[in-house]
């Protein structure tokens, strides 16, 4: 395995290196007249749908990075902070990687729970106090 072979999520999480697809572009910002010269710029490119990922996990990344997914299913990440195309590549996988992480962790599930007794006594008491609090107000005669 390369350095940029199959992309590494987890211990258990590999993404496999053709799934992925990277294009260099020249990128504005820092790198003085290099920057006219060298595409530095990376665009990585990767089919969501099409991944050989586990459902659940591509479910979730769908649902958490939807609006960065194009219409026909594709993510693309671009990376130009760096001077080198070396460390914008790095970028864009670790970037990549990272995403894929976070939509791989399953959220906890709601335990549903009942609130006690004496807080429902609690709230209710209140509510009547309140009540009559509000009854009290006005009506000192018939006024029509």
């Amino acid at each position: 395995m390369s350095e940029f072979g199959d992309l590494r999520i987890s211990g258990s999480l590999t993404l496999p290196a053709w799934e992925i697809s990277e294009a260099f572009v020249r990128a504005s910002g820092p790198g003085g007249q290099n920057v006219n010269k060298v595409s530095s710029a990376v665009q990585l490119t990767w089919q969501v749908g099409a991944s050989s990922l586990p459902a659940a996990i591509k479910e979730r990344f769908h649902k958490l990075y939807a609006s960065r997914i194009t219409a026909d299913g594709r993510l693309i990440l671009e990376a130009s902070e760096h001077r080198s195309q070396l460390q914008n590549r790095q970028a864009a996988r670790a970037r990549l990687a990272e995403m894929i992480l976070k939509a791989s962790v399953a959220p906890k599930r709601r335990i549903k729970t009942k609130p006690t007794a004496g807080s429902v006594r609690r709230r209710i008491t209140s509510k009547k106090k309140r009540g009559e609090v509000k009854a009290l107000r006005g009506g000192v005669g018939d006024e029509d």
